[in-house]
């Protein structure tokens, strides 16, 4: 709708085994994000961090940030329509079709939603760190949704540990392949380096099973 959008993308160093999209937290796409990405370019992936909210919106207050996610919680249809235009955009760069996505905190309510939606063509699954977990009023899973990942800290004080069984009897209902995992300890945001609430064992665990995920279903053959 005529807006500029700033992602950023990592190219494998190695030769590409698929396509990874990274959605950022509430302060939008910055150097977490990116470090993100060229870890996984490390890994053999082009993974590119897509911009939910706008070229130069990077929201550094509290109540800037609340703005910026409750504008597109009240407005679902354009947050799915931005991540599938990171995702289109992606696909064109590299040229790579299969891909996975995957959310922070924020973003990983992002990646949800999409899960929800079936409109993600060509993803294989979709993971989520410390990210939101509720299912909105009248959204549902369907059995024709890719597998996910979820990663979340036992000590989340904002996200409870309901959410995560909540979620896990809905996915079961559905028929959807799911791999839950709560690290004890870890609060919110558990993954975030050099912040106070980092945990590097849940943070290290998780980026293994995530690993271990997406050579799952992009690095091996259909």
């Amino acid at each position: 709708d005529g807006m500029a959008f700033e992602g950023y993308l990592a190219e494998s160093t190695l030769e590409p085994k698929g396509l990874v999209i990274v959605i950022h937290d509430w302060d939008g796409l910055d150097s977490y994000e990116m470090t993100r990405a060229e870890m996984l370019a490390d890994k053999g992936y082009d993974a590119f961090a897509v911009d939910l909210y706008g070229k130069g919106n990077r929201p550094e207050s509290i109540e800037a940030r609340k703005e910026e996610t409750g504008k597109l919680y009240s407005d679902r249809e354009t947050m799915r329509a931005r991540i599938l235009a990171g995702l289109k955009a992606a696909q064109a760069e590299t040229g790579l079709t299969r891909s996975v996505v995957m959310g922070y905190c924020f973003g990983g309510g992002a990646t949800l939603e999409l899960a929800r939606s079936g409109e993600g063509e060509d993803v294989v699954g979709y993971a989520t760190f410390h990210g939101t977990l509720a299912t909105p009023e009248g959204q549902n899973y369907s059995e024709a949704t890719a597998p996910i990942l979820i990663s979340h800290g036992g000590a989340d004080s904002g996200i409870p540990l309901s959410d995560t069984t909540d979620l896990a009897g809905l996915l079961e209902e559905a028929g959807v392949p799911y791999e839950l995992e709560v690290y004890s300890g870890a609060p919110h945001a558990f993954t975030v380096f050099g912040s106070d609430r980092y945990r590097k064992l849940a943070d290290e665990k998780s980026w293994s099973s995530f690993l271990t995920f997406i050579d799952r279903y992009l690095a091996q053959p259909e």
